[in-house]
């Protein structure tokens, strides 16, 4: 078995009810569920942080994008009468 380290959580009375349910109802413990979660979510906040890196550093490298304005403006257009052509990348 891989090596743990114990974490102490406070949760909220009403949360740790759901904590006890969830696991019950899967037949593994509060502390497995909890650490799986965990993982998770730091999995998804890393693979967030990485993009948001990649996409600075893309923008600040100088290669040709598209406005956010224009992003924007595009994707609001969708499913409407006047649905605006995709922006091109500029300089």
């Amino acid at each position: 078995m891989p090596k743990t380290v114990t974490l102490n959580v406070r949760l909220m009375p009403e949360v740790n009810e759901k904590l006890e349910a969830l696991a019950r109802n899967r037949g593994c413990s509060k502390s497995d569920l909890a650490s799986r979660a965990i993982e998770s979510f730091v999995d998804n906040e890393a693979w967030q942080v990485r993009e948001i890196e990649l996409g600075l550093a893309e923008a600040r490298s100088g290669k040709p994008g598209v406005p956010h304005e224009e992003v924007a403006a595009w994707v609001r257009s969708w499913d409407t009468e006047h649905e605006l052509p995709r922006p091109k990348p500029k300089k």
